[in-house]
């Protein structure tokens, strides 16, 4: 078995005197595909803003391919390919002119560039102010930057909002695609059937804990029967317990964008 390029021991976050992330253990290696699944405040959002170097843990270790933040912070943003859930992009600047002022940033060649529009379905627009973009076609090339340097690890935040239902099934094929090319891939996401037919294994994260993993065969039971309902109904449905509170179980409510 590969070694892992991502390993997680014992992370933990503080924020505001609060601890939003705890005793996360996780790994993941080449040719995986990881979801990311939880409510609003669950924690995903800052889980992945630690995983690439946004924030640094109050306690625990992650390492990427063997690096750590701290340690070597370029080899280890080198590793990585990061989609945010959007970004303010420049005024006047086309697709293509962003796209490359990213590949030049990373030092990628230029025909990485209109492969990746290509890939995207972008090229026909590729001369078109982004500011005129509708969101779906700001994640996509968002989506296209995270390519850019083929990196052992892409992680994505919430990669699917704004995507019509072909674009959705499109987000799938790359992910398929990107994973037969040898990247791990790690994203968030509250679409219980984008996890179920992108992904390897879903992870739930629960009031900052996680609360189960498991292969997405076998959460596709589930998941088929919750997806209409969303994320709060299908972990209510899982671990047949209230989603607020502080008392049993793991259940320490979910509600907020604190630890978001």
């Amino acid at each position: 078995m590969d070694k892992p390029v991502l390993v997680l021991k014992g992370v933990r976050k503080e924020l505001g005197g609060r601890a939003v992330l705890e005793s996360i253990d996780l790994s993941l290696s080449r040719g995986r595909v990881l979801a990311l699944c939880g409510g609003n405040g669950a924690g995903k959002s800052t889980l992945l803003r630690l995983i690439t170097g946004m924030l640094q843990p109050t306690s625990g270790t992650i390492e990427l391919n063997g690096l750590q933040w701290g340690a070597n912070r370029a080899r280890y943003a080198d590793q990585l390919g990061y989609m945010p859930d959007d970004y303010l992009f420049g005024q006047g600047l086309s697709a293509h002119e962003t796209l490359s002022f990213w590949a030049a940033l990373r030092k990628v060649p230029k025909k990485r560039v209109a492969e990746l529009l290509e890939l995207v379905g972008l090229s026909e627009v590729k001369h078109k102010a982004v500011t005129s973009f509708s969101k779906g076609m700001r994640q996509r090339l968002l989506f296209a930057q995270a390519l850019l340097a083929k990196p052992p690890l892409l992680v994505m935040d919430e990669p699917t909002n704004g995507l019509d239902p072909y674009w959705m099934d499109a987000f799938v094929e790359l992910v398929r695609q990107s994973k037969q090319e040898g990247h791990a891939i790690l994203f968030s996401t509250h679409q219980l059937r984008v996890a179920e037919l992108a992904a390897d294994e879903a992870v739930f994260l629960q009031g900052g804990r996680l609360v189960r993993q498991d292969r997405t065969d076998v959460l596709g039971g589930d998941a088929a029967s919750m997806d209409a309902r969303g994320l709060e109904t299908a972990f209510a449905e899982l671990y047949r317990q209230p989603m607020t509170g502080s008392g049993g179980g793991h259940a320490r409510g979910s509600s907020g964008k604190g630890g978001e």
